[in-house]
């Protein structure tokens, strides 16, 4: 048997919230911050869309949703990754919105009705003969950076992404001890000393 075939989708997440950390240095961490605090805001309120039109949201949504899917746990559309893609694609990352919209549209062009309104079975059939298409590969990484980001930055919606991956990180990397001395510190402190 292939050994990518008995990977579990929980072992998926798990290597890739790695990579997709790293990643998301590449193209410029603290920009993603900025732009993802405004999209949390906007998944939070259901607002309307400010780069998607709504077609083209509920196709980045349906594609999203198939790249990581609801299951026995919660999937893409449960952690508000289309409104990551709104965000990031009208702002520091509007270089990808071109190519996502040309992929989008290169996706439906095959299709007798809206990539959203498939089936999940014709939705992966759909993406499958897409995939090797690196505008597929950019979708595909921002939608793992909308499922994986910090909830304050957009996207993974009541950590949900975290919680499976069982990632305590809702405190700062910085956060006491950072060694010998600083637990010495933190036990004297804890003790009233």
């Amino acid at each position: 048997m292939n050994k990518i075939n008995t990977l579990s989708r929980r072992g998926f997440l798990k290597s890739t919230g790695a990579v997709t950390g790293a990643s998301l240095f590449r193209i410029g961490a603290p920009s993603l911050a900025a732009i993802a605090q405004a999209a949390c805001t906007a998944r939070d309120t259901a607002a309307p869309f400010a780069t998607l039109g709504s077609d083209e949201a509920r196709d980045i949504a349906a594609i999203t949703a198939r790249l990581i899917p609801t299951t026995d746990t919660p999937g893409a559309a449960e952690a508000g990754v289309v409104y990551f893609f709104d965000n990031v694609l009208g702002n520091y990352q509007a270089g990808f919105l071109g190519p996502v919209r040309s992929f989008r549209d290169d996706l439906n062009a095959g299709l007798d009705k809206a990539f959203a309104d498939l089936t999940e079975t014709e939705q992966d059939a759909a993406l499958h003969r897409i995939e090797n298409d690196p505008r597929f590969e950019a979708v595909r990484v921002l939608t793992i950076f909308g499922f994986f980001a910090m909830e304050k930055h957009g996207g993974n919606k009541g950590h949900v992404s975290w919680d499976l991956i069982g990632f305590k990180g809702h405190h700062g990397a910085w956060a006491p001890p950072f060694g010998y001395y600083d637990a010495e510190y933190a036990r004297e402190q804890s003790d009233g000393e």
